[in-house]
């Protein structure tokens, strides 16, 4: 999924500006079609450029199959995908 979002908290550069990420985990429950019933503990997104490269250098936590399918440069610093 993309998404365009602000921040509230968190680093003086980035906040009280609209930025483009993407999803990576969401805590609301969803059915994978191989019938797989998933759904994360957080929800968590990566900032991206208007490529669609990554912003930052790491993930931490699990990263979405689905997520990894799409967006392979996410997935290559994922630490592990769910």
């Amino acid at each position: 999924m993309w998404w365009v979002l602000w921040f509230k908290n968190g680093k003086p550069e980035l906040r009280k500006k609209v930025h483009p990420a993407v999803v990576i985990r969401q805590r609301k429950s969803y059915w994978r079609k191989d019938g797989v019933f998933l759904y994360f503990e957080d929800n968590a997104g990566v900032i991206v450029n208007n490529e669609g490269e990554m912003k930052g250098s790491a993930i931490t936590g699990p990263v979405a199959k689905e997520c990894a399918d799409l967006w392979p440069r996410i997935a290559s610093n994922a630490g592990s995908i769910a």
